[in-house]
């Protein structure tokens, strides 16, 4: 697949302000509304989900001191096992020089996950702990929505959808495996794939949006459950003068869990 890499231009992503979930009058237009973005775009950006600014940009500050400790110390962490609950790696961005380094950490359940975690920076269990459980409340609440807005009700995958959650700081372009993922960053540089005008995919650049919101993104297993209705976004960070942080929480199943389409989203043929 050829990929467009030149005259890179905004994107408008539809916003979702949360608080309009938990009110009842509100929440059924909300249910549309990210229905619509999920169909349309494959993502949406996220305000007013009560997670305060101080724990996330506490997080991105741990995360920013971790990656400066000495290469030794971050080695140490490394692994080629993708279920080993803590796994460090880098090398260089996707055709081209950039250096590119990401910290994967399994985050649920946390009280287990956490554990595993690096020990320095001090700060580092307790501020990205703290960012681990308010976005996974956030995340169980928009998944309950988005099952919604496919006509399955709230509760149609039950705990299955209480059992993953991992946090990973950086990675080359791709789609995420589960249901969502939750982005926030440092700074500019988020780019996803999309065909836009019919004139075929090309990278559009996501702008940061409102300070402290969230970005959210439609992964393969939502895919695969609403039957092509919802698709999962490629999407890439490019690097510019700045250091870029970005942590990406991954909710959905377990590892273990198989996924597919309900009878109530099969076409009749």
């Amino acid at each position: 697949m050829a990929f467009t890499l030149v005259n890179v231009e905004p994107l408008s992503v539809p916003v979702l302000d949360f608080s309009r979930l938990n009110c009842s009058t509100s929440r059924p237009l909300a249910v549309q509304d990210i229905g619509r973005a999920c169909k349309k775009m494959g993502c949406v950006q996220v305000v007013n989900h009560g997670i305060q600014g101080s724990i996330i940009s506490s997080a991105l500050e741990a995360a920013t001191d971790f990656f400066e400790l000495p290469s030794e110390v971050k080695a140490g962490l490394a692994s080629e096992d993708v279920r080993k609950p803590v796994r460090f790696s880098e090398g260089f961005m996707h055709n081209n020089n950039n250096k590119r380094a990401f910290l994967k950490l399994y985050a649920h359940p946390l009280s287990h996950c956490i554990q595993f975690w690096p020990l320095t920076p001090v700060h580092y269990r307790e501020r990205m702990g703290n960012y681990a459980i308010e976005v996974r409340r956030v995340a169980l609440q928009l998944m309950d929505a988005i099952l919604e807005s496919l006509g399955l009700g709230k509760a149609y995958m039950g705990e299955k959808l209480d059992e993953g959650s991992d946090l990973t700081v950086g990675l080359a372009p791709h789609t995420d495996y589960e249901f969502i993922a939750i982005l926030i960053q440092s700074c500019d540089g988020l780019q996803i794939l999309k065909d836009i005008d019919g004139n075929g995919k090309s990278w559009k650049k996501v702008p940061a949006g409102f300070p402290d919101s969230l970005h959210v993104h439609i992964g393969d297993h939502l895919e695969v459950l609403s039957n092509g209705r919802y698709k999962s976004l490629v999407h890439r960070t490019v690097i510019n003068s700045h250091d870029r942080i970005s942590i990406a929480s991954i909710h959905g199943l377990s590892m273990d869990e198989k996924v597919a389409t309900p009878r109530e989203l099969v076409d009749e043929q």
